[in-house]
């Protein structure tokens, strides 16, 4: 009957035996772990310190795009301001060009046609008949102020 303890005492010694390899085995995974979590923490600071410069610089571009949107704005307002200017003295001009093809007689000749009446006068002539009407007043002035020169 000695047969028995020692076969009870083996098999308990081979028992230790792998719980002492489990538990090593198991330390190896929890400094893994631990490894893990130290280079998590970083990532996770990192993490932080990123989405905090997002943030401030999704704040910064906000501002930049109130800035130039109001930019814009008085831009657009300004140009609408110069348009509305550049078609009244469009209109201004018109009417003074068609005083002066009054004044200055506006013959045919002048407008660069023929002197046919069936043709219907452009309500705004072309360039060529403007600077010859112009050009048809500037040699009239010339003509006076040599005939009160003389």
């Amino acid at each position: 009957m000695n047969v028995l303890p020692l076969a009870i005492e083996s098999v308990v010694a081979a028992l230790l035996l792998l719980t002492i390899l489990y538990c090593i085995r198991l330390s190896a995974q929890l400094k893994r772990l631990k490894a893990d979590e130290t280079a998590m923490k970083a990532t996770i600071a990192e993490l932080l310190a990123a989405s905090g410069t997002a943030e401030r610089a999704i704040g910064a571009l906000k501002d930049v795009v109130r800035e130039a949107d109001q930019k814009l704005g008085e831009r657009l307002r300004a140009a609408e301001h110069f348009s509305t200017d550049i078609q009244r003295s469009m209109d201004a001009g018109s009417d003074i060009l068609n005083r002066l093809m009054q004044i200055a007689g506006a013959k045919p000749w002048l407008l660069g046609g023929e002197a046919e009446e069936e043709k219907p006068r452009p309500a705004v002539p072309d360039a060529r008949a403007i600077a010859a009407a112009a050009n048809a007043i500037a040699e009239r002035a010339r003509a006076r102020v040599r005939a009160i020169a003389a």
